[in-house]
Protein backbone atom coordinates (compact mmCIF):
# COMPACT_ATOMS: atom_id res chain seq x y z
CA UNK A 1 0.00 0.00 0.00
CA UNK A 2 2.79 2.40 0.87
CA UNK A 3 4.52 1.72 -2.45
CA UNK A 4 1.27 2.29 -4.37
CA UNK A 5 0.65 5.55 -2.49
CA UNK A 6 4.22 6.67 -3.21
CA UNK A 7 3.71 5.87 -6.90
CA UNK A 8 0.49 7.89 -7.03
CA UNK A 9 2.23 10.79 -5.27
CA UNK A 10 5.08 10.64 -7.79
CA UNK A 11 2.63 10.81 -10.70
CA UNK A 12 0.78 13.74 -9.09
CA UNK A 13 4.09 15.53 -8.44
CA UNK A 14 5.16 15.14 -12.08
CA UNK A 15 1.73 15.86 -13.61
CA UNK A 16 1.07 19.11 -11.66
CA UNK A 17 -2.75 19.09 -11.61
CA UNK A 18 -2.79 22.78 -10.66
CA UNK A 19 -1.80 23.66 -14.23
CA UNK A 20 -4.63 23.26 -16.77
CA UNK A 21 -4.09 21.01 -19.77
CA UNK A 22 -2.06 18.28 -18.05
CA UNK A 23 -2.30 14.58 -18.78
CA UNK A 24 -4.37 13.79 -15.67
CA UNK A 25 -8.07 13.36 -16.53
CA UNK A 26 -10.67 15.91 -15.51
CA UNK A 27 -13.29 14.96 -12.93
CA UNK A 28 -16.06 13.09 -14.77
CA UNK A 29 -18.76 14.52 -12.50
CA UNK A 30 -17.66 18.07 -13.14
CA UNK A 31 -17.24 17.41 -16.86
CA UNK A 32 -20.63 15.73 -17.34
CA UNK A 33 -22.81 17.49 -14.77
CA UNK A 34 -20.96 20.74 -14.14
CA UNK A 35 -20.89 20.33 -10.34
CA UNK A 36 -18.07 19.65 -7.90
CA UNK A 37 -18.19 16.11 -6.56
CA UNK A 38 -16.92 15.35 -3.03
CA UNK A 39 -13.55 14.37 -4.49
CA UNK A 40 -13.05 17.35 -6.79
CA UNK A 41 -9.79 19.04 -6.00
CA UNK A 42 -8.21 15.97 -4.39
CA UNK A 43 -5.34 15.72 -6.88
CA UNK A 44 -4.61 19.42 -6.43
CA UNK A 45 -4.86 18.93 -2.65
CA UNK A 46 -2.29 16.11 -2.75
CA UNK A 47 -0.04 18.18 -5.01
CA UNK A 48 -0.22 21.09 -2.56
CA UNK A 49 0.55 18.81 0.39
CA UNK A 50 3.55 17.35 -1.44
CA UNK A 51 4.83 20.90 -1.81
CA UNK A 52 4.11 21.77 1.84
CA UNK A 53 1.25 24.18 1.15
CA UNK A 54 -1.39 23.12 3.68
CA UNK A 55 -3.50 26.26 3.17
CA UNK A 56 -3.88 25.52 -0.55
CA UNK A 57 -4.63 21.87 0.24
CA UNK A 58 -7.46 22.99 2.55
CA UNK A 59 -8.81 25.30 -0.14
CA UNK A 60 -8.82 22.58 -2.79
CA UNK A 61 -10.57 19.89 -0.68
CA UNK A 62 -10.89 20.33 3.09
CA UNK A 63 -12.94 17.17 3.59
CA UNK A 64 -10.40 15.20 1.55
CA UNK A 65 -7.59 16.50 3.75
CA UNK A 66 -9.42 15.38 6.90
CA UNK A 67 -10.17 12.01 5.29
CA UNK A 68 -6.51 11.62 4.38
CA UNK A 69 -5.61 12.19 8.04
CA UNK A 70 -8.08 9.48 9.12
CA UNK A 71 -6.70 7.08 6.51
CA UNK A 72 -3.11 7.70 7.62
CA UNK A 73 -4.05 7.02 11.25
CA UNK A 74 -5.89 3.82 10.26
CA UNK A 75 -2.90 2.64 8.20
CA UNK A 76 -0.46 3.44 11.01
CA UNK A 77 -2.57 1.54 13.55
CA UNK A 78 -2.94 -1.42 11.19
CA UNK A 79 0.84 -1.45 10.60
CA UNK A 80 1.49 -1.27 14.34
CA UNK A 81 -0.96 -4.13 14.95
CA UNK A 82 0.81 -6.27 12.37
CA UNK A 83 4.20 -5.47 13.92
CA UNK A 84 3.12 -6.49 17.44
CA UNK A 85 0.94 -9.37 16.13
CA UNK A 86 -2.34 -8.24 17.63
CA UNK A 87 -5.47 -6.47 16.43
CA UNK A 88 -5.61 -2.77 17.18
CA UNK A 89 -9.14 -1.38 17.03
CA UNK A 90 -9.38 1.74 14.92
CA UNK A 91 -12.15 4.10 13.86
CA UNK A 92 -13.12 2.22 10.70
CA UNK A 93 -13.92 -0.97 12.64
CA UNK A 94 -16.81 0.59 14.53
CA UNK A 95 -20.22 -0.35 13.19
CA UNK A 96 -21.24 3.29 12.67
CA UNK A 97 -18.08 4.31 10.76
CA UNK A 98 -19.49 3.62 7.30
CA UNK A 99 -22.73 5.52 8.01
CA UNK A 100 -20.91 8.52 9.47
CA UNK A 101 -18.53 8.56 6.51
CA UNK A 102 -21.44 8.39 4.07
CA UNK A 103 -23.23 11.23 5.88
CA UNK A 104 -20.12 13.44 5.91
CA UNK A 105 -19.51 12.85 2.20
CA UNK A 106 -23.17 13.60 1.40
CA UNK A 107 -23.11 16.84 3.43
CA UNK A 108 -19.82 17.86 1.77
CA UNK A 109 -21.29 17.15 -1.68
CA UNK A 110 -24.39 19.23 -1.01
CA UNK A 111 -22.43 22.06 0.64
CA UNK A 112 -20.14 22.36 -2.38
CA UNK A 113 -23.00 22.79 -4.84
CA UNK A 114 -25.12 25.28 -2.89
CA UNK A 115 -25.34 28.45 -5.01
CA UNK A 116 -24.94 31.08 -2.26
CA UNK A 117 -22.28 32.39 0.10
CA UNK A 118 -20.38 31.10 2.03
CA UNK A 119 -20.74 27.78 0.19
CA UNK A 120 -19.63 29.09 -3.20
CA UNK A 121 -16.16 29.51 -1.69
CA UNK A 122 -15.93 25.71 -1.41
CA UNK A 123 -15.92 25.26 -5.18
CA UNK A 124 -12.66 24.53 -6.94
Amino acid sequence: MAAAAAGVCAVVWIADPTTPGGFLPACPTKTLLGVDCPGCGTLRMIYSLLHGDVAAALRFNAAGLVALGFLLVAYALWTYGRAVDRTVVSWQQHRWAAWVTLAVVAVWFVARILPFEPFTALRV
